[in-house]
Parts: C-alpha cells; structure tokens; sequence
C-alpha cells in the first residue's frame, strides 16, 4: 500500500452513555459515515467507546460482556473503504482487556490492549481488567494508509515505555484512545506532556478524548493533535460532541496553532453546566427543580440549571420562614422572572407548626437548639421531594463543597436531591463563578445583592454562616490542604494558620463522613473530590489523633 504524505484523520469525540449498545453502536455507525464522507483515511474513537466509560460492575456480568463482543462485530461488518479504531472491553484467552479494536474490510483486524491501568482517585481499572501484557496477540504498531501507527490508551501515554515500544516497533506516530475526566488544570497537564512525548520520540500524536457526562465524571472532549517536534496542530472544542477531521503531519507542521485561551471559571462553569445536562437528560428527566433561597448557592445552581436544560424546563420553589429576610425573597424572585422559570412560594411555617406540635409530648422538658433549625430545613426537603415526585423532574440539591466538607447541611433537608453541581465547588469559588455568570454579556443573571451580601442559612435570627465557621477564604484555603493536599494539621499551621481553628476544621471533615456517604452525587471539578475520590471510614477515631 502506497504511505500516504498525509493521512488524513478524523477524531469521534462521542458522548455516550454507558451501557446503552443501541445508541452507542448509532453512534460510532454514525461517526464512521460522517468520517468516511469527509473522505478519512482512519476515524478514531475515545477508550471504551462502545459501551461509556467507567462501565464499573457491569464489567463482572457476563451477559454485558457477550453483548460487547455482538455489538463489536456487527460495527465491524459495516467498516469498510475506512480505517476503524474502537475501545471496547474485550474478553480474550479467558482474560478481560481494556482494547483498542482495528476495524477493516469487514473485520476486526488488529487488536491493542492498555498497558498501564490506573487505580488512583477515580480510576480502579485493576479491578476489572488485566494488563496487557498478558495479552499474547498483541498489536502495538498497526499499518493505516501504508503508514505504521502505533497505539496507545489513556495511562498508556503517561508512562514512556509503551511510545518507547511504539518506537523501536518503527511506528510513524501514535493514535492515544482516552477516557480522561476533566478538573479544573487538566487542559494545562495534558499540552505539557503531549508536546514533551512528541518531541522526544519525534513521533506526531494524535489524541482522542470522550466527551460528556457520566455520574460524577466529566469528560471534557478537547482532544488534541502533535507534529513530531511538538507543535500543536489541532484542538478540539471543549465540551462538546463531534466528528473533527484533520490532516496528520508527519513532518514539521507548517501552520501550528496557538492552544485555547479559557479561565479557571469559564472551564468550571462549562463542566457544571454539561454534568447537569448530561445526568439530568441521560437518565430520563424532563427537567429539574431547586429551591431558590436567595443566596448565593442556589442563585448560581439556578444559572447552571438553566445554561443546561433550558428556562422552559426547570422550576424555582422559594419556602420562606419566619427568620427569611425580605430581600431573599426580592432577589429569588427577580432571579427567577429574569431567567424565566416557573417560580413558587410556599411558606412552610404551617407545616413547620405541625411538626412541632406533633413532637410536643417527645420534646417535652427540652429547650430549642439546632434540631428545630434542622426541622426547617427537612420542611423544604418534604416539599422539594413532593413537586420532583409529582412532575417527575430531577431535584438538585444547592450545597457546596466547604458545607458538605465540615458538615454545615441537614440530612434529609437542604441536603436532598438526586444531584448536587456545586458538591465539589468550594464556597469562595462559588462567589467567583457568580461574578463569571454575570460578565457574559446577557445582563445580572445573579442578582448582585445576593453575590455581596453575607451569606446566611437563615434558619435563627440574624444568622449568617460565620457565627458558625472560620470566614471562607480561611475556610477553604485549611479545606484545600486538609482533602485535596493531604496536608497534616501541624504542616497547615506552619503555613500562618491559627492552630486552634485548623484543628477544628480538620475534626468537623472527619466526623461528618456519614453525612457525605448519603449526599447526592455531583460533578468532579478538582483532584480530590466527594465521592469515588474519597474512600474514608465513617466509624473512626483518628480525629482525636490530628496531632
């Protein structure tokens, strides 16, 4: 076969949703053809396309398995005058592989299985899958368009020693299939070692990412293009789905591109806004419901939830009591005319009344603490739960990062919630992402009291969440080296910090792990956030042990 000077390349940035073969295979059948009539040497796919990524426990069924195996050879029957390569679990010698399938003529022709398995903070691929050494038929170099290409997968490229294979097996460039979930520095991390793998093995790069939401993770698409000496030569959109075809330059590119320019906040905001959309959408939900308190919270859950789902399918439940200031009420709903959602205003001071009369005999003899704050709450939650239940539409729970980290949220009130965007967003962050919203251009989404004003649970009188916790900035900044650093109290205070807070905060983290293993799931934005990042016991004592 005649090496082409260029081939010419289309990368399938799919969003699928795991475990659905039929619109996975629609999918890929789809991309093949609109690859095909942009006249495409090659399409390929992200890892594990076929089936969504992380797939988990469906990997351990044998019957999910068998369908994979159909489901692929009925996509490689229809590959034809194209160059296919697939992700896909594949079942080979009696043994599970994380695969990159080659698909031509008809046929599964070549077949790569993921060297490097990751098992850290999101990934246990080492529960399911062998390496793929123990893979005897594998294919690290495969010939496309009289070109050798070597592929690769994910962990694979982090590593040197599978592109050293590549390498010395003579390829030309290498194709990377990846399953790589966003957090906010990533795009960063990714250009830097691309380019550095390029222009050390003098190997043009071409990676392929997913795209779309799936639980906590999101994946942010972005996949990208190398020449040898580590130009970058193609970027994808971030965040959304497509079929993007490029010419591969096996020499130095003459045309380079400058990467993307975004801030921190815009790559946040866009990933909070794709994570609703996708986990509100894929499993069947015709819209969302929140309530809209008049804080900053809420107010910023609304924004996303209308940037995701369309003002036309989202409501606001504003349920003031006694202790709810005026202005909360003003601002939730001017927010909500200005967004134009369906607004509701149920007072709950009847229905808090009833409880409490109800529970007269069991609280006879005790004064009032937190738990009647707590029954307001619940209140809300019983409502919220009743409207979702009643129309079918996803509740969002509001809470933030640094609540749900010292526990500063009610179980089973402002804590319920099939899905919670702002669960790994810290409180300063929230301000932060507010104060983007409103620069876009479409007038103060947020009302800008709400952003100013001393942020309150408003559950007593005069409340606001400092009588209770350090400032936020303080806050966060401990929170940020205690989970995300594993930073030690003592290492903290050495940093300027007041011992006697630190170690507060540090307690309230660990004592308040039941309260998180029953939080709603919500989307990753850091390194370390709640949820599959965090595995920590709930009945332990190593709080008494900080230092």
């Amino acid at each position: 076969m005649t090496a082409h000077a260029n081939l010419k390349i289309s990368i399938a940035q799919i969003n699928p949703i795991v475990g659905s073969f039929t619109q996975n295979s629609r999918l890929v059948l789809d991309s093949i053809a609109d690859a095909k009539s942009q006249q495409a040497d090659v399409v390929l796919f992200p890892e594990l396309a076929l089936t969504g990524y992380p797939p988990e426990d469906l990997l351990f069924r044998p019957a999910f398995l068998k369908k994979v195996e159909k489901v692929l050879h009925e996509i490689a029957s229809q590959a034809k005058d194209i160059t296919v390569v697939l992700g896909a679990p594949v079942e080979r010698d009696g043994m599970l592989f994380n695969m990159a399938c080659v698909l031509r003529d008809g046929e599964i022709i070549a077949e790569y299985a993921k060297q490097n398995l990751p098992n850290y903070r999101v990934f246990d691929e080492k529960r399911y899958f062998r390496r793929g050494q123990h893979f005897k038929h594998q294919s690290p170099v495969v010939e496309i368009a009289g070109r050798k290409i070597g592929l690769l997968i994910c962990e694979d490229i982090w590593k040197e020693s599978p592109i050293k294979a590549a390498k010395k097996a003579d390829a030309e460039a290498v194709f990377v299939l990846n399953a790589s979930p966003f957090r906010a520095d990533k795009e960063s991390e990714r250009l830097s070692l691309l380019e550095r793998r390029s222009r050390q093995y003098d190997l043009p790069i071409v990676y392929a990412n997913l795209c779309g939401g799936q639980d906590e993770l999101v994946f942010d698409g972005d996949s990208l293009i190398f020449d040898r000496t580590g130009q970058l030569v193609f970027q994808a959109p971030v965040f959304d789905a497509g079929v993007f075809t490029h010419a591969l330059p096996f020499e130095k590119a003459i045309k380079p591109i400058e990467p993307r320019k975004s801030s921190k906040q815009q790559r946040i905001y866009d990933a909070l806004v794709l994570g609703v959309k996708d986990y509100v959408h894929k499993n069947g939900f015709p819209g969302a419901i929140l309530g809209l308190s008049g804080g900053i919270d809420s107010a910023l859950t609304l924004a996303i939830a209308v940037d995701a789902l369309g003002a036309e399918n989202v409501e606001a439940v504003m349920m003031p009591f006694h202790y709810t200031a005026d202005i909360s009420k003003v601002d939730a709903a001017q927010q909500a005319r200005t967004l134009g959602v369906k607004y509701h205003e149920i007072p709950i001071a009847p229905i808090f009344d009833s409880f409490m009369k109800a529970l007269e005999n069991a609280f006879d003899g005790q004064g009032r603490d937190v738990t009647e704050e707590n029954i307001q709450a619940r209140s809300r939650g019983v409502l919220l739960m009743a409207i979702s239940n009643k129309l079918g539409k996803m509740l969002l729970a509001t809470g933030n990062k640094s609540e749900m980290a010292v526990g500063y949220a009610t179980l089973y009130g402002d804590m319920a919630g099939g899905f919670a965007p702002l669960k790994d967003v810290f409180k300063t962050m929230v301000y932060d992402l507010a104060r983007y919203r409103n620069g876009q251009g479409d007038g103060e989404i947020i009302p800008n009291r709400v952003i100013t004003r001393p942020p309150s649970a408003e559950l007593a009188p005069d409340q606001v969440d400092e009588d209770s916790l350090p400032p936020y900035d303080v806050l966060d900044a401990i929170l940020r080296m205690f989970i995300e650093e594993f930073q030690s109290v003592d290492e903290i205070v050495a940093q300027g910090y007041d011992a006697e807070t630190v170690e507060r905060v540090a307690k309230m983290v660990l004592l308040n792990e039941y309260k998180r293993r029953q939080a709603a799931p919500g989307v990753r934005i850091s390194k370390r956030a709640f949820g599959k990042d965090r595995r920590y016991p709930i009945t332990s004592h190593y709080r008494w042990h900080l230092r």
